[in-house]
This record gives structure tokens, C-alpha cells and sequence, in this order.
């Protein structure tokens, strides 16, 4: 991949969107039960004004998800979920431009939020969960997002509380070799490679030292060649360094992380609060061309 090509990430038949110098995708759950903001927009006019906000912040994306991802939450049916999104994501298309993902793992999901106005997938599974999804976006030209975990939500714990560390040869090595083949997987479905970005899936079957050792190494798995998404925003395994036991009191140590990941290639930053999370991307690329890089 030249340097041209990573800086975009084609994320729909018709659209493109820019990684230069950087992407937020702006959180906005549409679910009663997320680890920071679940129950905060259960209207469907609150979700669209807050995702107006979060474009106005500076998010390039807004991520809208009925499913919570927290370890522990309950699985919600595809019928549920579209149920949840699709409202919200036909409302915000009709009210903005903006790109739209639907985080979700499920094709039917997928289906309906692409028919509803949204752009691309942002699969936690990364395709493993629904064997219908990779056919599903390649028929549609829809770009994806593919995550590492280890198990699905009910069959995890947050980053500080696992009685037994995970366990991985080299995490960063074993994260890597998975998404590799998982972005294999859905080339050979169809999709263009382009149209993939991977997420190493901070928080999601890793304890605290492997968060933080996938941080550090971001460069590693940019050099697989695919736009590199991190979603540090709020996790446990910031309040664990810091002491914040509140979600929405981790803002700083998120963009610390995020901006550690930007220097090591990432481009795209999910994140709860995008106003800050911009700031301090700006001055971290304003660095990093000062250097030359």
C-alpha cells in the first residue's frame, strides 16, 4: 500500500473517507445498557442531536450501535437492533452528510442500517459471528471495520478484573496474525482490500499489560497495510493506571492513548468525546510533521 493509499479508506461505493492527517468516529449507542452513556439517548431525536454534536465536535464517523459490546451485557436479537439503529441512522442521514457505521455483527443488522443510510460495518466479530456478513457487504460495496476479541461479551471481563490474564504467545503477534486472516477472509468474500480497516479490539480479552502493549506497538500492526482503527475511549484499563473508577472521569488518559496510537500509525480514533480527542490529534500530527514524519 503507498502512502497516497493509506490516506483513504473507501468506505461505501460512493464514498471515501479521508485518514489525512486523521478520522474520529464519534460513540453514539443506541442501547439502554453501554458501559459510559447506555440510556442516554432512548429517543430517537436525542440520538440525532447528540450525533450532530459529536459532527460538530469534529467526527468524521458516527458509530450508531444497538448491541452494548461491555463485558457481561446480554445478547440482543437482529430484530431488536434494528429496531434501535435503524430510526436513528435514517433520521441522522436525513439530517447530515456525515459518514455513518453501524456497529454490529450480525448481516441482517448490517442489511437494514445500510438500506436506512448508513456507509460501512464496524464488525467486533470481524466476521465470525455471522458467516452471512462479508457476502452481505461485498454484494452492497460496503467497507468494514474488523475486530480482535476472544470471546463475545458474555463470556468476558473488563481489562482489571480478570482472575486469570488472558493468555497469548506474543498478544500484538497473535492480534496481527488474526486480523490478517480475517481481512483474507472477507477479500475472498468480495470486499475490495481497501475497503477494510482492522482494530487490535483495546479492552475486549485482554487484560491491562496487553492493552497497553498493543498501544505501544500500534506500528506493528499498521504494517499490515490497513487503515488501523483504536477504540481506548473510557476503558478500564485507563482508570486502572489512573484510579478514575468513572468511565466518563478517564477522558484524559484516553487521549493520551490515543495519541500514542496515532504516532504508531493509527488513523482512525473512536472515541466518547471528539472535541478532545481532536485537539490533541491536531497537535500530535502538528508534531509529527514537525519531524518530518
Amino acid at each position: 500500500m503507498s502512502a497516497d493509499e493509506g490516506r483513504f479508506f473507501p468506505i461505501s461505493a460512493d464514498r471515501v473517507l479521508s485518514l489525512d492527517p486523521f478520522a474520529i468516529m464519534g460513540v453514539l449507542n443506541a442501547t439502554p445498557d453501554s458501559f459510559s452513556d447506555g440510556g442516554q439517548f432512548a429517543g430517537i431525536e436525542d440520538a440525532v442531536e447528540f450525533a450532530l454534536e459529536l459532527v460538530e465536535q469534529g467526527a468524521s464517523v458516527v458509530d450508531v450501535g444497538g448491541e452494548s459490546t461491555r463485558p457481561g451485557a446480554a445478547r440482543v436479537a437482529a430484530d431488536e437492533q434494528i429496531r434501535r439503529v435503524v430510526p436513528v441512522i435514517a433520521r441522522l442521514r436525513a439530517r447530515s452528510n456525515v459518514a455513518i457505521s453501524v456497529d454490529t455483527t450480525l448481516a441482517a443488522v448490517a442489511e437494514a442500517a445500510l438500506d436506512a443510510g448508513a456507509d460501512f460495518v464496524n464488525d467486533v466479530s470481524a466476521g465470525t459471528e455471522d458467516p452471512a456478513m462479508f457476502r452481505t457487504l461485498a454484494k452492497r460495496g460496503a467497507g468494514v471495520v474488523l475486530m480482535h476479541r476472544l470471546a463475545p461479551p458474555g463470556e468476558d471481563s473488563y481489562s482489571d478484573r480478570y482472575a486469570k490474564e488472558p493468555v497469548y504467545g506474543d498478544v500484538v503477534r497473535d492480534v496481527s496474525a488474526f486480523l490478517l486472516s480475517r481481512a483474507e477472509m472477507a477479500m475472498s468474500a468480495g470486499i475490495a482490500r481497501e475497503s477494510i480497516a482492522i482494530d487490535p479490539g483495546l479492552g475486549f480479552g485482554k487484560s491491562v499489560t496487553q492493552n497497553y502493549e498493543l498501544v505501544a506497538r500500534t506500528s506493528e500492526l499498521a504494517a499490515l497495510g490497513f487503515p488501523v482503527l483504536v477504540g481506548a475511549s473510557r476503558k478500564s484499563f485507563l482508570g486502572a493506571v489512573t484510579g478514575r473508577e468513572d468511565p466518563e472521569q478517564r477522558i484524559i488518559g484516553s487521549v493520551v492513548a490515543a495519541v500514542a496510537a496515532y504516532g504508531g500509525g493509527a488513523r482512525i480514533v473512536r472515541a466518547h468525546d471528539v472535541g478532545a480527542h481532536r485537539e490533541a490529534l491536531l497537535v500530535a500530527h502538528a508534531v509529527l510533521r514537525g519531524a518530518g514524519l
